[in-house]
């Protein structure tokens, strides 16, 4: 049996308009542990304080679709195997024939 990984990310209701998404690989007392803050803004959508430096967008539909961005975000930025490069001799170098 495959087991489920511990959430790395948790959404966190700070008011009755107000979010934060936590990464709980910080402890509490840490400042990197603030991922984000998330205001409900409109009646449309959420806007969003980034507290790192990620390339992602500042307005999403709901609370759990900045949830969703910052996972994936999190899964494609992990480190993969180098990939491998043939090794090939240097070209041979031409003579001018003139």
């Amino acid at each position: 049996m495959e087991q489920v990984p511990e959430p790395r990310f948790t959404l966190v209701k700070v008011s009755e308009t107000d979010w934060a998404i936590h990464d709980l690989h910080h402890p509490e007392s840490d400042h990197r542990r603030v991922v984000c803050r998330i205001y409900d803004d409109a009646p449309t959508d959420v806007e969003v304080i980034w507290m790192r430096d990620l390339p992602l967008a500042l307005r999403y539909p709901n609370v759990h679709e900045v949830l969703e961005a910052v996972e994936r975000f999190q899964d494609a930025s992990r480190a993969t195997r180098p990939i491998p490069i043939p090794h090939r001799p240097p070209p041979t170098r031409r003579r001018d024939r003139r």
